[in-house]
Parts: C-alpha cells; structure tokens; sequence
C-alpha cells in the first residue's frame, strides 16, 4: 500500500515537471528545465523509497509494470484536468492492455521464490585463500 502511494505522489510531480511547462511556451527553455528539475527533486526523494519498499515483496519487473500503470493514470486525470484532453477509446483500450500487463506479472514473484538457488560461485584465481 505504501509503495502505491509514493508512487502515486511520485508520478504527480513527474507529470507535473514533465508537462506542466507545455501551457508556458511563452518562457524561455531553460526557465523550463530549471523549474521542472526543482518540481522532478521531490519525485525522485518519493520514487526511490517506493522501490525500496515495494522491492521487500515484489520484483522489479513487478515494480516497474505497476509503476508504468500509475504513472498512465495520473497522466490520464492530469491531462483532463491542466490541458482538457479526454481520453479516447484507443486510450482507454492501451491502458486496458498495460493493466492485462500487471495481471500476467503479478504472479511472477512466487514462481521466482518456489525456484531453487542458484549454486555458489566459484572462487576467484585472484582471491588469496583466508590465512594465507
């Protein structure tokens, strides 16, 4: 649960520092990097938690396609609202799609558990054995 919260507080000030600068074209360029990269610090003291946290109980494949079916919603509602766009039906049928996407891998992590370790690696030839 709190992996999706960060991810969604996250992918809020992304969509933000990466859009939001669209309705200001008037601006110079780098008055937009430098206000999207002072908006994109908080996603990422928000994004790399999300990780930590989420890793602890899925894989970062998991993490990454649940992250990609956020990160298209909040787009979704921020586009509604800062630019008015309304989603159509090919829009509404991709993110169907992605969603499929989070169902096939959403299993993956208990397969990944029930399968047996990997054998130890051999030592290197350049490693001195203890004691020597």
């Amino acid at each position: 649960m709190y992996t999706a919260l960060l991810l969604i507080a996250s992918n809020t000030f992304m969509t933000i520092a990466w859009y939001g600068h669209l309705k200001y074209k008037d601006k110079p360029l780098w008055m937009a990097i430098l206000v999207s990269w002072c908006i994109a610090l908080p996603e990422y003291a928000l994004q790399v938690p999300a990780n930590r946290i989420g890793h602890r109980y899925m894989t970062a494949t998991q993490l990454k396609v649940m992250q990609e079916v956020i990160s298209l919603t909040v787009f979704m509602m921020f586009a509604w609202w800062y630019f008015g766009e309304h989603p159509t039906w090919r829009t509404l049928v991709a993110f169907l799609l992605i969603t499929v996407a989070v169902a096939l891998v959403r299993g993956e992590h208990e397969e990944m558990a029930a399968a047996p370790p990997a054998p130890p690696a051999a030592a290197s030839p350049l490693q001195v054995p203890p004691g020597s």
